[in-house]
Parts: structure tokens; sequence; C-alpha cells
């Protein structure tokens, strides 16, 4: 603190280190009494209606360097508050500051002082909502120029970002509540935890409310950045188009004045098509083809969407029922035995005259994913992969392991897959006595 005093107030007042050394250590005696008891003032409360105390604490002991028997010190949650009352913070910042309160106080148990937190909070977003708002009708009404709207461009990028930061502090928020409300659930025999827990539902719920707004707060940012500025972008444009007179500046020009042919191909040139070649690469030939109706052919190209929730749901289970069906015919195959080659199961499926199931991927993708989990310990179903969890399921019981380990050779059952060869041995359960 001496330091930071020294450096604050170099030039302004006449003092040596040691006067800051003092100075620093009557700041910490008014705000850390070496006493160790708390700060209070006595007060006339209006809605009680009687004389109180209030305690608080600006400054706590943060480590102490045994080194130089040197005790640091930090602010306390109380005096966070003051600094962020008493100076100026634009008001965008406003939210984020009482994110950061809130969590000290749920971190002290403070649930009653939360709850008014929570309320500032939800103040912050309504007054967010109403300036996004009002940005959003300057944008439609104020762009005029490509400067102004980088301007505001800029503005809205920034609510965005800052937006999506409040966002991540609110779901580390909830996360914190709901740990906090979990280990209150095993203590609520006692009254004054019947108390907190019954406070850190409705902190819970409230937050939820608020989270709400801020969320929609941020789809309407999104909404503001795609629709308000492309809307700017297009306005921009028909200005240009109202201030530019074709007739008179590029079609009487061109007929009135006798120009050189250059000089005509010259004026006209900006308002002509741009050159389009037609251009075709051999790997063409090995792309998807695209299956259109008659008259809506797209010549320009599309991504792949990405498949929806349920979509990649239903492949996992048809993919686990292929290879549970699979295990069925490795379990047929072994019979008394504990193990098996790849080749030697191939050559099974060929007999029983089934070999069209040689022909698809997943027969493949099998003992590859045999292999990468291998081995496999039969009882532990939750660590097993995913899609092999209804085959694996066909060995409990019996098997306690299952290994899978590449062996000489490679195999080619058709002439689309090559696969190296591999022994499956399954290790039955010993007896316990």
């Amino acid at each position: 603190m001496a330091e930071f005093l020294s450096e604050l107030t170099q030039g302004e007042l006449d003092l040596n280190f040691e006067d800051h050394l003092k100075l620093s250590r009557e700041i910490i005696q008014v705000f850390r009494p070496p006493s160790g008891k708390r700060n209070s003032r006595e007060f006339y409360n209006w809605e009680t209606g009687k004389q109180e105390i209030i305690q608080y604490s600006i400054l706590k002991a943060s480590y102490f360097d045994a080194k130089t028997n040197s005790q640091y010190y930090e602010l306390d949650e109380q005096g966070l508050e003051l600094i962020f009352a008493t100076k100026e913070y634009f008001s965008e910042f406003q939210l984020s500051i009482n994110q950061l309160i809130l969590r000290k106080q749920l971190e002290k148990g403070e649930f009653v002082g939360a709850l008014r937190q929570i309320d500032e909070m939800r103040m912050d977003v309504r007054n967010l909502q109403d300036k996004i708002y009002r940005i959003k009708h300057e944008i439609q009404r104020n762009i005029i120029s490509d400067e102004t709207y980088r301007r505001y461009e800029s503005i809205v990028d920034d609510i965005h970002s800052r937006l999506s930061r409040e966002n991540e502090e609110f779901e580390e928020l909830k996360s914190f509540i709901k740990e906090t409300r979990e280990r209150l659930e095993h203590e609520v025999h006692e009254e004054e935890m019947r108390k907190a827990y019954g406070l850190i539902i409705r902190i819970d719920k409230e937050l939820s409310e608020v989270h709400y707004e801020h969320r929609t707060l941020l789809s309407q940012s999104i909404d503001m950045k795609t629709t308000a500025l492309n809307a700017a972008q297009e306005s921009l444009y028909y200005v240009g188009i109202d201030s530019f007179n074709f007739k008179d500046q590029i079609t009487s020009k061109l007929l009135s004045t006798p120009l050189p042919l250059e000089s005509s191909r010259r004026l006209v040139k900006p308002f002509l098509y741009l050159e389009r070649g037609e251009l075709w690469s051999p790997l063409a030939v090995f792309a998807r083809q695209r299956i259109e109706k008659s008259g809506l052919v797209d010549e320009g190209s599309s991504f792949a969407k990405p498949m929806e929730d349920w979509e990649v749901e239903e492949d996992i289970k048809i993919q686990q029922k292929n290879f549970e069906y699979i295990m069925e015919m490795v379990l047929k195959s072994i019979k008394d035995k504990n193990s098996i080659t790849l080749e030697e199961f191939i050559h099974f499926i060929r007999e029983n005259k089934q070999e069209e199931i040689l022909n698809y991927r997943f027969f493949y993708d099998f003992w590859l994913l045999l292999h990468h989990s291998a081995p496999i310990k039969i009882q532990i179903q939750e660590n097993q992969n995913q899609l092999l969890n209804k085959a694996i399921k066909l060995l409990e019981g019996k098997y306690e392991t299952l290994k899978v380990v590449e062996i000489q050779g490679s195999l080619q059952p058709n002439e689309r897959y090559i696969i190296r060869n591999m022994k499956l041995t399954l290790e039955e359960k010993a007896d316990v006595i």
C-alpha cells in the first residue's frame, strides 16, 4: 500500500517513503482494527423506528509472507461495493459488477443480500433492453453514409460480445447455486438450514427469470446485427440510386455527344455484367450428385446441412442393433471355445450363407471399435462405447473381460474392404468361493 500511495502521489505530496508507510498503517488500523472486531456505526432506522447498529468490513487479510514478515490485505465484499458505488462506471458494466458482487455474496452465504442484488440485475437488464431498442431504431433512421454504418456496426458488435460474456457468467452462477442447493438438501433438518434452503430456492427461481430476460436480449442483439444492419446497407444502396440519374448522366451523354468507340466502352463498362467463366474440375466426378426437381436446379454449390439431434439418435440406435446382431453371430461361432479369429468368423459367416453382411460398412466398424475399446470389462457397463452397449450386454453374466488384438495377416472379404486379421478372446468369470 505504501508503494501504491508513493506512486500515486508522486510530484503532488512532499512525503518520503517512511511517511507513506506510516499513512498506510493508519489506513489499515482504521479499516482493519487490531482488535479483530468489525467496524460498526449506530444509525436510526426509520422503518423500525429504533436505533440500530450496522457492522461493516472494508479490508480483509489476504496472505502472509514469512520471508519479509509482510501481511497483505485485499478488499472485502463491502469494500468492493464501496468502490463500485463511489466510482463512476459506464452503465453497460453495471450488470457485470452486480454479477461479481452476487457471486461474493453466495460464497459467503448472504442469501438475503443476494436477493437484493438480483433485483438490481433485473433493472440493469431492462435498461439494456431499452438501450437495444433505441439503438435498433437509430440504425434504421440515422445511417446515411458508410462511415456512420461502420460506427453502428462496431456498437452492435460490442453489445453482442458483452452480452455473450454476461450470459457465460449467468451459467456459472446457476451452476454454483445448483451445487449450493444440493449441499443444503442434506442439512434441512436444522431450522437455520431450512431457512437458507428456502432462500436458495427463491434465488434460483429469480435468477433464472433474469437470465431468461437476458437471453432474450442476446437473441435481439443477433437479430439487430443481421436484420437492422442489412436494412441499413440497403438504405445506403437506395440513397445512391436516388442521387444518381442514369438517364441524364449516362444515356444523354452517350447519345448526344459523339464519343470515340473506346471512350463509349469505358463509360458503359461499369454497368455491364461481370465476365462469367464456365470452369469444370475432374474431381467433380467423385462428388455426390444432387437430385433436384425439374425447373428448380440450383447452379450454385451448397454446404451439407448438419444432422438434427433426432437423426443422430436414430442412427445410433440402428448401429447398436447392427452391432448386437454381429455379437450374436460371434457367440454362435465360438460355441464352447473362448476365442476366435476374424478370419475364422468370416469363414463361419460364409458357411451359414450370410456373406451379404460383409458388404456393409458397419461390420468393419464393429471390429475397429472393439479393437479400439479393448480390453473391455463386462461388468462396468457405463464405461463402454455407447455404440457397443447392446452388444456388450449379451456377454453379461458369463464373461468378465473381452479382448481384441491384431494378429498376422490382412483380410479382403470383398473388393471394397481390407482389414487386418484380429483375435477375439472372452475370459469367463472366476467362481467366487
